[in-house]
């Protein structure tokens, strides 16, 4: 995989405008959702950006979906999906994927463990690639789930012919055409192996790079207990054959 860097600034007036739709799901994230929100706008005034903000409630129980809206009753650049009950990682993002209407989307997640200011680094690579994905130099998590998401990547990497570091990163930018041409079929954490996947087998082109990781300094991670993991390493099997029959 290629890993190149290089930060693009603010556009020129001789330079069309980056066209980009930036997501990111919520579930439970109260304390973080308006952090998010305001770097996201933050990041994309400063490039001059064509640009929408979708944050995805995915059913909180919190008050998430009411800071949400207003937020996006001050913005007219920021809109909200709300599902009305937890539907999962994947249903979320693939919320996000199917309203995005700009040339570009970008996914993070809500929980505020990456700095947006680290995006615009993306933009330069997608002149040669389809797929930028992330992967965090310095995974700021527990043991449990560093180990476990060594393995699942590497579990990835050989059931699909991926050469990645860190599949389930939640700081990828696509191009958005991409996702007329895919299937998305995942609810829940076998999402990003199933875009990613799908995506390589069609012939698009992927690269990656590192991104900064930052401690969870508000609300609760979900999705790394011990009976989520198996769940989806017996699942990940089953997505390989659905991959396969489809070719």
């Amino acid at each position: 995989m290629a890993e190149q860097g290089g930060q693009q600034g603010p556009q020129s007036d001789s330079t069309p405008p980056v066209s980009i739709t930036v997501f990111f799901p919520c579930y439970n994230e109260q304390d973080n959702v308006a952090k998010v929100a305001r770097q996201a706008v933050e990041v994309l005034e400063d490039l001059r950006a064509d640009y929408e903000v979708i944050i995805v409630n995915d059913g909180s129980a919190d008050h998430t979906g009411r800071i949400a809206d207003e937020i996006a009753a001050t913005n007219e650049r920021v809109r909200v999906i709300h599902h009305p009950r937890n539907l999962g990682y994947g249903a979320a993002l693939q919320s996000g994927f199917r309203a995005a209407t700009r040339e570009l989307v970008f996914y993070t997640d809500g929980d505020a463990q990456f700095d947006l200011n680290e995006m615009p680094a993306l933009l330069p690579l997608m002149q040669e690639y389809d797929i930028v994905s992330g992967y965090r130099m310095n995974r700021q998590d527990t043991l449990f789930r560093r180990l476990g998401g060594w393995l699942w990547t590497r579990t990835n990497d050989f059931l699909f012919s991926l050469r990645l570091h860190d599949i389930d990163c939640a700081f990828k930018l696509y191009k958005r055409a991409i996702f007329d041409h895919i299937k998305m079929e995942s609810q829940g954490a076998l999402i990003d192996t199933e875009i990613l996947a799908r995506a390589a087998r069609k012939g698009y082109r992927i690269t990656e790079k590192g991104v900064h990781h930052y401690p969870r300094t508000a609300g609760k991670p979900t999705g790394g207990s011990l009976r989520v993991v198996l769940r989806a390493f017996k699942e990940v099997i089953k997505l390989r054959g659905r991959i396969l029959s489809d070719a």
